[in-house]
């Protein structure tokens, strides 16, 4: 049943491939994306960005798990920045290959020395077996209807991954990268790596000039490690340079900070804003005017259960964030699946069960004119009671989506004009309905009471007459 879910969506994914443009911001509401002609958010639970640089690792597998699970994101390290085992105590981390079983952008030479085994790098040519594995990935992802967040750089948070990367002069013939780890993404200080840095940019623009299904991300986590702003703003521009000639643009993403943070003076080739970790989301509010896609790419550290990183979801999206993705440790290589079970110490969660409660917000947001929502936490006129998490998303008068986590209000007051609606109740964590009613709103305050005095509750309000 499972094969043949998956085989009607790499049929309808194929067709509408065709002629189709880019991922881009939705002309009716810029907060979302339009994707295949259809207004779009991507919510995703997704491995830990090595699908393509790890050798060992089954990409195929693994996207026909998030198509099956109703996702449609992934996100994709480029390679030019890999991991040692063991690092920030993630078990079977994808991102950190067994030795020569790393393959990266740059070709390999026939020169011994590379650091974790294997040959050095030529930072002057490419390797044609990555890019041919790179444009298989994105275009495998674009059958199942995925889009792939092309992440271009990481900064190196400590020596321990410096020591890794291709452009190390330790670990290239070019004698190109004898700098510090906190200087390989300054322009001031990181010499003829800007140049390399650059082409490589150029290169993978043109290797994926015809996919309608990517958007490219400056670089991940740029408050650490010496990531200058100067440095991001180069290389946006680089991007955007490179498809000038090209029949089309993709979007460009920077990681902003985080939790939360005001964007005082945004790079003007970017469309996306993402944070990571950022809950309850602030980060949302604080950026919303901006009127372009505010997303949360990564999260974690909040232990291995599912209920914060549900809840963190929700609460996102329905205050009118368009991306969500939780850092997935139960893909490895070896269980594509998501079938790992990994050890309570792993810096966050993930798995099958996860994925599904997922699938139920998605399901539950597809349910609606979404495009046509804005947060509206506003209109809830009862008390919030201390520590409940509530978020409203509303077209007021005429369809409302709320979220409600801990204590309800009860009973519950929600400013609606004039007329008569149906209120549908869900379980949040499991999606199973509860009994709906319809009620009359005499024009002020509609009144009605949850289904219990605490929970974790979906409420779907849509107006019938």
């Amino acid at each position: 049943m499972r094969k043949a879910f998956v085989a009607l969506l790499l049929l309808a994914g194929a067709t509408a491939r065709l002629g189709a443009a880019p991922l881009a911001l939705c002309p009716q509401n810029p907060h979302y994306f339009l994707f295949r002609d259809k207004p779009t958010f991507l919510l995703t639970s997704g491995e830990h960005y090595g699908a393509v640089l790890n050798l060992d690792f089954d990409y195929t597998k693994y996207l026909d798990a998030l198509a099956a699970d109703g996702l449609n994101l992934t996100r994709l390290f480029s390679g030019a920045y890999v991991e040692p085992e063991g690092a920030f105590n993630i078990a079977s981390n994808t991102l950190a290959p067994k030795p020569e079983r790393y393959r990266s952008p740059w070709v390999r030479t026939d020169t011994p020395g590379y650091a974790n085994g294997g040959n050095k790098f030529d930072l002057m040519r490419w390797d044609p077996g990555y890019f041919e594995r790179l444009r298989d990935f994105v275009s495998k992802a674009s059958e199942r209807g995925i889009v792939v967040e092309m992440n271009l750089f990481c900064p190196m948070y400590e020596d321990k991954q410096w020591r890794l990367s291709p452009m190390n002069a330790a670990n290239n013939v070019n004698d190109i990268g004898a700098v510090q780890a906190h200087d390989v993404y300054d322009r001031s200080k990181n010499g003829d790596l800007q140049a390399i840095q650059e082409a490589f940019v150029r290169k993978i623009v043109a290797e994926l000039a015809d996919a309608d299904n990517v958007y490219y991300e400056i670089c991940n986590e740029p408050y650490f490690g010496g990531v200058t702003t100067d440095w991001q703003r180069r290389i946006a521009e680089v991007i955007a340079d490179a498809e000038k000639s090209l029949p089309a643009r993709h979007l460009i993403s920077q990681n902003i900070a985080n939790g939360a943070k005001k964007i005082e003076d945004p790079i003007k080739e970017v469309s996306i804003f993402n944070f990571h970790y950022a809950n309850p989301p602030d980060a949302v509010e604080q950026n919303f005017a901006l009127g372009k896609v505010i997303g949360e790419n990564e999260t974690g550290f909040k232990g291995t259960a599912d209920d914060h990183y549900r809840m963190e979801a929700w609460e996102f999206l329905l205050a009118g964030g368009g991306l969500f993705n939780n850092l997935d440790y139960s893909f490895t290589a070896g269980h594509e699946d998501g079938t790992f079970a990994y050890p309570e110490t792993q810096p966050g969660g993930g798995n099958a069960g996860y994925r599904k409660q997922l699938h139920f917000l998605g399901d539950f947001l597809r349910g609606f004119d979404f495009v046509k929502m804005t947060p509206a936490r506003s209109l809830l006129r009862s008390p919030i009671p201390e520590k409940a998490h509530i978020q409203v998303l509303a077209e007021p008068g005429k369809q409302y989506a709320l979220y409600f986590k801990g204590a309800l209000p009860t009973p519950l007051l929600l400013e609606m004009p004039e007329g008569k609606y149906r209120f549908e109740w869900f379980e949040a964590s499991t999606g199973a309905p509860l009994p709906s009613l319809d009620l009359k709103s005499s024009g002020h305050v509609c009144e009605v009471v949850p289904p219990a005095p605490s929970g974790e509750y979906a409420l779907r309000v849509k107006r019938i007459e």
